[in-house]
């Protein structure tokens, strides 16, 4: 009972206070042009983000480690294709749902990547020629958090559609084709 007095009156006598109001600065200042990323939280490690990526590649894995260990001409009970499918809904849902949505959180709140923050590049050679630079278009950190999006979805595309295409070739034999003859049999050197 004793603290939240306390709390009240620190946050009332600041608020009072006429030295703590926030100046936003314009574009153009050199605070404002400055990166929009805390270089002391670099490269701004998101737990969130981290641990779904992890868990999203390690759920591939056990499927790549099922997949081994399973025989291709093996019958699937129902037990089995629920809970494969049910495990499999799961791995989109996270590849497509929560690894890029985490990366969103990290950028907009860690990284500060809003769209109001220009991306101007290293010696500001993707100034925009708005802003007095040479490069041709604006591009701000919001654009590239969603290219860095876009990125997440193509690759996780790439490794769902690979790992689809050997689940259904895995346990097949690749044999040599012998040549044939004209009348269709089998050609063999003699030793």
């Amino acid at each position: 009972m004793t603290v939240l007095p306390i709390i009240l009156t620190s946050v009332l006598s600041a608020s009072n206070d006429k030295n703590t109001h926030l100046n936003v600065p314009n574009f153009g200042d050199p605070v404002a042009t400055m990166l929009a990323i805390d270089i002391l939280k670099w490269p701004g490690v998101n737990q969130a983000f981290i641990f779904s990526s992890i868990v999203t590649f390690g759920m591939i894995y056990a499927m790549v480690f099922y997949a081994k260990r399973r025989h291709p001409q093996a019958p699937v009970s129902w037990g089995e294709a629920m809970f494969g499918s049910v495990y499999v809904f799961f791995v989109l849902f996270m590849a497509f749902g929560v690894v890029p949505h985490q990366w969103i959180d990290h950028a907009d709140k860690e990284l500060g990547w809003r769209k109001d923050k220009m991306l101007m590049g290293p010696f500001d050679i993707l100034q925009a020629k708005a802003y007095g630079g040479n490069f041709p278009f604006t591009v701000s950190y919001e654009a590239l958090r969603d290219i860095v999006v876009v990125v997440i979805h193509v690759i996780f595309i790439g490794v769902l559609i690979w790992l689809g295409a050997w689940w259904q070739k895995r346990g097949q034999a690749v044999t040599k084709e012998i040549e044939t003859s004209p009348y269709g049999r089998p050609l063999v050197k003699k030793a």
